[in-house]
């Protein structure tokens, strides 16, 4: 069943188009990547879907509400750069955050308490204040109050942008864990961590959804298979015979490796290892790898 629908939306400011009729749908419980270079319009895309920003045209459509009715009762919206009163407590900002949804004080101090456990703030953090609080500490903190109300959608602009590996593997579990209880649509450029996380992608570029589905689908459509071979003499000395086959279509040495991609990777393998086999090549590594969500990624832009 069809959580969001947005049709055709389109900002504009004065004659400079910034977002161009993009159209996508998602369902529940579904972690989706809104990926694409810095500039590309994600920021502006998500603050439209959050409420915060009117469309220039087009129609975002939820679930059974009315179209082009106020939802943001049912987003949760953690901006990139989020603010926080830092003389306050982290149970005191929740329970705060939970009084301005509407929540009575004491569904709000309950609901503090349970989620400050649930995003991994400890019971002696939660009494101290967010001034003392680490990059990922603030971040869990965000991203409680950013679902205080229970939503149905969690909206993450750059969640783990400015984090430091550890605070970015503490954010990143959670929301792993999150995407049991609602739907994530989050917005990066490091597509690593779209990789590991998401289960659909948008792919956005200049404004345009220029691909989206899921992660499975992109890559039966876009991925290749590369090989990598490294010898213990001069790659240059074997590589002229490797692109004499006709199945392969590209190659590169970049460190030693040299990066092979074919139209069809069994024939380009079976050919490598016979004249490795035949001439008694020194070879120290050979392993087929599929290529990166960042090697698709450019693919589809540069198309």
């Amino acid at each position: 069943m069809t959580l969001l629908s947005v049709e055709k939306l389109t900002k504009k400011y004065g004659t400079k188009t910034i977002i161009n009729e993009i159209s996508f749908a998602f369902g529940h419980h579904k972690c989706i990547a809104l990926i694409g270079p810095n500039g590309a319009g994600k920021t502006t895309t998500l603050r439209m879907l959050a409420g915060l920003l009117k469309p220039t045209e087009g129609s975002i459509q939820f679930e059974s509400v009315a179209r082009n009715k106020d939802i943001r009762h049912l987003i949760g919206y953690l901006p990139q750069y989020p603010s926080f009163h830092s003389w306050m407590t982290g149970k005191e900002f929740l329970v705060y955050s939970g009084r301005l949804a509407n929540l009575s004080k004491e569904e709000a101090t309950n609901r503090a308490d349970s989620l400050l456990t649930e995003v991994g703030i400890s019971k002696d953090a939660q009494t101290e204040r967010i001034s003392r609080y680490s990059g990922g500490m603030k971040q869990r903190l965000g991203i409680a109050q950013a679902i205080i109300h229970k939503p149905k959608l969690l909206i993450l602009d750059e969640p783990v942008a400015s984090l430091d590996p550890l605070g970015r593997r503490e954010v990143l579990v959670l929301m792993e864990k999150l995407k049991q209880e609602m739907t994530i649509l989050f917005s990066t450029h490091i597509l690593n961590d779209a990789d590991e996380i998401s289960d659909e992608l948008l792919l956005l570029n200049n404004g345009e959804i220029i691909e989206s589905g899921s992660l499975q689908e992109l890559r039966r459509k876009y991925q290749t298979a590369v090989i990598e071979l490294s010898v213990e003499d001069d790659l240059k000395l074997y590589h002229e015979q490797i692109t004499s086959i006709p199945v392969v279509s590209q190659t590169n040495i970049e460190r030693d490796i040299l990066y092979i991609t074919a139209t069809d990777i069994k024939t380009a393998r079976e050919n490598i290892l016979a004249m490795a086999t035949r001439e008694n090549w020194p070879i120290t590594r050979f392993s087929v790898n599929q290529a990166s969500l960042e090697d698709m990624f450019m693919r589809v832009v540069n198309n």
